[in-house]
Parts: C-alpha cells; structure tokens; sequence
C-alpha cells in the first residue's frame, strides 16, 4: 500500500474511481503472468490496482483541437423559461497524435438566442460497458462483397462457412485464428483477413454511467477501423412514422489508411449504437441524414467524388446504393468542393443546407442552399456570396483559413450555427432565417 497510496491521492480527484481503472487494466494484462508462471489468484487486490496502475497514462483529448460541431435540441427541456431551449452540441475533439473523438457540451439558448454553455464535469471517461454486435451472416458477406474493388478477392468462405448464421465478434475472430494455423497465407491474404476482422470490429454499443454528466462522456474510438480517429459527426433530430424520436449522427471512421462511414444511434445520450454504412455510395466522407423520410424512404446527403454535392435515397437507414448529382460548385468561393456541414433544415420554405465552400487558398466558407420540400432533388436558391467566411482573427490556427461546421438548428425564428475556426477552436452565429430564406428564392431570378 506504501506504493499504491500516493498514486491513489494524486489522481483520486482526476478521475472517478480510478481504482476501477487500474483493475481493468491490470485485467488486460492477465495473459501476461501465465507465461512467467505468476498465479493471479495470490495477488492482493491492492497489488493488482498498483500494477494496473503502471499500464495507465492519461490523454489529453482536448489538447490539439475542439472543432467542427453540431447542435441539436435536448430530449430534456424540463426547467427553460419562455422562449428558451436546451441544446447539445457534439465537437471533434483532437489530442496527441491527432487521434480524433466526439466529446458533448449542453447549453441554454434563451429569448434572445444568446448561449450560455452550462458548467462542464472535470472528469472525463469513456463508456462504462462496450458490447460487440451480434451478427448476420448473409449480410456480413454482403458488406465483404462491397469491399472488393478495394481490398481484393476475400478468402471469406475460409472462415464464413464455419461459422452459424448469427455470430459474435469473438466466434469470427477465433475462425480466423483457427484458419491461421491451418493454412499457408501468402501475404495479401493475410491482409485480406485482417479486412474481415477489421469490418467486424466497426459494430459496436456503448453504456455511460448515469452519473456522468454529458460533458464527462466521450466516444473514443473503439473499433480498429477508427483508431486514428472518429471525424466530424453530424447529429440530427430524427423523426419516424410513429412520430418517436432518435438522434442519429453520421462520422467518418479512419484507420490511418482508409475511411468507413459510421452510424450513432441514440435516444438519450447514455446508450449509444454504433453501425458501419454499407452500400456503394458509402465510402466517402459527409454523409448527413435528413430529419425525417420522404416519400417512404430515408434521404441522405453525400459526397461521391470530393467535389460535388449528391443525395441518395434508400428503404434501409444503413445500406446506401445509389445517388444523383445535386449541386455542382458554381461560384469563385466554392470551385474546388462543396459539401454540406450538417442534415438539411425544415421550413415552411423548403430544405435549407448550410453548404461549405472551398476555393482560392484553399480557403473554407459556409453557404446556404434551399430544396423543395416534397422533391429535394430541386434547387431553389443558393447564396451567391459566402454567408459564412473567416474574419482576421478566425482565419489562425491548426489549419488556417478554415470556417466549418457539423449541423445548425433554428430557434426564435434565428438560423443558430456553431462553427469551427481554422481547426482550433469553435463559436456560433446566428442569422436572422426569415431574411435568409428570402434571399434564397431570390437568388435564381
């Protein structure tokens, strides 16, 4: 106890039971004493938290970036006054290694539209419980088939075959292993079957304590395909035919070398789903979904090619297959991209989509966009100038010159955007919405 008493004192206050910590991960190292023919058994507790205490470091996921947010409205709006509403935004956290997560903030929006960011929690941690998905096999090879034109042939009916029609991430990986042993793998296929696990690990639920505060919960990443990071997630107010309400968020998932778009599902933000998007139109990144289904089916914005803005269509939340070309840039401060930052708007005028722009410098501005409500595949006006672009102090940062944000909200008949500052820091404007639509449907005369 001489050893582990200090320990204890100084980072007791940092972290909420952080003897818990250090016994999870003396937990993960476990496998380590059988080869040096330790018997766990015979260690005290107090023994085990110290040595999980030598394989615990602290990260500071906030240290580089606190960038690209969105807002929604929150699912409790118990003690606001009039003409008030509480919001939760999301932010792309980014620490040591540029290794990205998504951290929350809760806020007061009152009368006015002013801000007031409520108290943060000092004592940040990641998901109480993590549980593995539950797979389907047929669906698991369709997902595999779609990786072929990047990954190659997959050996999957090596591993497939053996396996029930429903499978656990434990069951597949250890046919893999099995596999391994059994066979003589040149080196592609020895990549092609890290592919497989890599696909398998991106299905994921996460459990926050409900003692936490939405300040303290953090999704890091979890899956091999995100960790180099979890990027700019879109939240949205989703809602169904039965009029309940989900929160969903698209992201992009990066592994170093390659993306996944990921879906959060969510209803309260202690329980969190986490699914990959399959389909052909799901390899890129800025996928924002709309609020609610048209015409029966689910809509999503995208971008295919990098350049252009697209929209899809699909029966299922999570298979995506085809898409048509939406907007192409058209202005100066938008010729090399433009893209959505965040799910389309509802008003009584049409769809409105906060656009980015990109163009000279590679400089990044916010637009906007209105689509007919029924049809959103039609245009009916964009701005012609930046409604957004980076003043003298916001044009300084991590990558400078950058305006960007995840997703907007309206309140008090104001457009509220909270936005990026060249990758460093965030702030938000309002705009007054009545003034902005009429502009739009003025634009195309």
């Amino acid at each position: 106890m001489l050893a582990l008493n200090p320990v204890l004192r100084d980072y007791s206050l940092r972290h909420r039971n952080i003897s818990r910590i250090f016994e999870k991960h003396f937990n993960r190292i476990v496998h380590l004493f059988k080869d040096l023919s330790i018997d766990t058994e015979s260690l005290t507790s107090s023994k085990k938290i110290l040595l999980g205490s030598y394989f615990t470091m602290e990260y500071s996921i906030e240290s580089a970036a606190f960038f690209n947010p969105s807002v929604v409205e929150h699912p409790d709006q118990s003690e606001t006054g009039p003409g008030e509403k509480r919001v939760i935004l999301s932010f792309r956290a980014t620490g040591e290694g540029h290794i990205s997560s998504i951290v929350f903030r809760t806020g007061v929006l009152d009368a006015n539209n002013n801000l007031t960011i409520e108290p943060v929690g000092k004592m940040l941690e990641e998901a109480e419980h993590i549980r593995r998905h539950v797979y389907d096999k047929e669906s698991f090879k369709t997902k595999l088939d779609e990786m072929k034109d990047f990954h190659g042939i997959i050996p999957s009916g090596l591993v497939l075959d053996k396996l029930n029609d429903k499978f656990t991430y434990g069951e597949l990986y250890h046919c893999i292993e099995e596999a391994k042993k059994s066979l003589h793998l040149a080196s592609d296929k020895e990549i092609l079957f890290s592919q497989i696990i890599w696909l398998a690990s991106s299905h994921y639920e996460l459990d926050f304590s409900l003692d936490t505060n939405i300040s303290e919960r953090v999704i890091f990443p979890v899956s091999a395909n995100e960790r180099n990071g979890i990027e700019d997630a879109r939240f949205v107010k989703f809602e169904d035919d039965k009029k309940e309400v989900s929160y969903f968020a698209t992201y992009t998932a990066y592994d170093g070398t390659t993306i996944l778009p990921k879906m959060i599902e969510t209803r309260d933000f202690y329980h969190f789903k986490v699914i990959p998007l399959h389909g052909e139109i799901a390899q890129n990144k800025g996928m924002a979904l709309f609020p609610r289904k048209l015409n029966g089916k689910y809509v999503m914005l995208c971008r295919l090619d990098g350049f252009n803005n697209y929209i899809a269509f699909s029966d299922n939340i999570s298979i995506w297959r085809e898409a048509q070309l939406l907007q192409k840039p058209r202005f100066p401060w938008e010729f090399i991209q433009i893209g959505n930052c965040g799910s389309p708007i509802e008003t009584d005028e049409g769809w409105l989509v906060i656009t980015h722009g990109v163009g000279p410098m590679r400089e990044y501005v916010l637009g906007a966009s209105l689509f007919d409500l029924e049809d959103p595949t039609i245009e009916i006006g964009r701005l012609k100038s930046p409604l957004i672009m980076p003043n003298a102090e916001e044009r300084e940062g991590y990558v400078p010159n950058v305006v960007y944000s995840c997703g907007s909200i309206i309140q008090n008949n104001d457009l509220i955007i909270p936005y990026a500052m060249s990758d460093y820091a965030s702030t938000y404007a309002t705009v007054n919405l009545g003034d902005l639509l009429t502009e739009l449907k003025n634009s195309n005369r």
